[in-house]
């Protein structure tokens, strides 16, 4: 009866130290969703990388087409000011 129905024997070296139990056991449960929360949160690291990339590029082509339209009025003003001047003379 105490053999059949009792608890199994335990170690007492490996339940007073368990710093060096080795040979654990890993509940498949908690470990798919403690793999399926990393693999979430590197998906959502990369993808707001990938926004944070597109706005980068989009603010560099404004600054871009600003300056060149910026540089466009200025030739064109000069061009202005000089046909300006040799019609005077």
């Amino acid at each position: 009866m105490a053999n059949s129905e009792g608890f199994p024997a335990a170690n007492a070296e490996k339940e007073l130290n368990p710093g060096q139990n080795k040979d654990f056991q890993v509940d498949s449960v908690s470990s798919d969703i403690a793999t399926s929360k990393d693999l979430k949160e590197q998906t959502e690291a990369e993808e707001k990388r990938k926004e944070e990339e597109a706005r980068k590029d989009t603010i560099q082509t404004i600054k871009t087409a600003i300056v060149v339209s910026g540089i466009v009025v200025a030739v064109v003003g000069a061009i202005f000011a000089i046909t300006k001047k040799i019609k005077e003379k």
